[in-house]
């Protein structure tokens, strides 16, 4: 009877060009568009907001200076990415294999890089949740901040920049790790898969927050510093009275 259930199992097993080869994703369903299509088409919607984002900025705060609205645009970028594509991940997880509909299938053009995003893997799973509910909206009531000149801006920018980071280095880590220790090869091997899809493609998540945590934790200190000058001061004026 175990013989006949293994059987039947590898028989209907579908083939897919995912690695492992052996890895089993159900209701794998090729895609129908090109990938020149899939990526140009998430390439101008980025555009797109990027030019309505810039827009908006200069209509409401003028006096922001180009770091500040670039800022604003990548906040908004980042939450749009974190809230929709990657929250589309967490709700549709277990039939990614068979979607058909443009997010499902960027996420099948991925998967060639990563196949965890086709098999339910419980970090990547967990990740993608913790970034969509958490990372996407607050993304953009950093960007609100910026905009505003709010001074939590830079306490929830360097929050925000802290959790990309460290998604990123355990996203990378885990793989990693199945690779070297347990011979796990979860990308194809073709080098475009890797290099660009694997590394490029999150590597921007620890420049861009990097520099971003940078700048907060500077105008943080230089802030500090601020008041402990004010204050020292406010402090020897005091003793300058009381000895006059």
């Amino acid at each position: 009877m175990e013989s006949i259930s293994s059987y039947v199992a590898t028989a209907t097993k579908i083939p897919h060009p995912f690695y492992p080869l052996e890895a089993e994703i159900v209701g794998y369903l090729a895609n129908e568009q090109s990938v020149p299509v899939l990526l140009g088409l998430f390439a101008l919607g980025c555009v797109g907001i990027y030019g309505i984002t810039q827009g908006l900025v200069r209509r409401y705060n003028p006096g922001l200076s180009g770091w500040e609205r670039a800022a604003i645009c990548w906040f908004i970028i980042s939450g749009s990415i974190h809230l929709f594509f990657e929250g589309y991940f967490s709700l549709n997880h277990t039939r990614m294999a068979g979607m058909t509909d443009f997010f499902g299938q960027l996420w099948k053009e991925y998967a060639f890089s990563d196949s965890r995003y086709l098999t339910s893997d419980p970090f990547v799973l967990c990740m993608e949740t913790v970034t969509a509910a958490l990372w996407g909206p607050l993304s953009f009531i950093v960007a609100f901040m910026i905009l505003r000149n709010h001074p939590l801006r830079h306490p929830l920018q360097a929050l925000v920049s802290t959790g990309q980071i460290y998604g990123d280095i355990l996203y990378y880590a885990t793989s990693m790790f199945d690779l070297y220790y347990k011979g796990t090869i979860y990308c194809r091997p073709e080098p475009y898969y890797f290099w660009c899809y694997y590394f490029f493609m999150n590597f921007i998540w620890i420049v861009i927050p990097g520099v971003l945590l940078y700048n907060s934790i500077d105008a943080s200190a230089k802030a500090l510093k601020a008041v402990d000058t004010m204050s020292n001061t406010l402090k020897a004026n005091g003793h300058t009275k009381k000895v006059n």
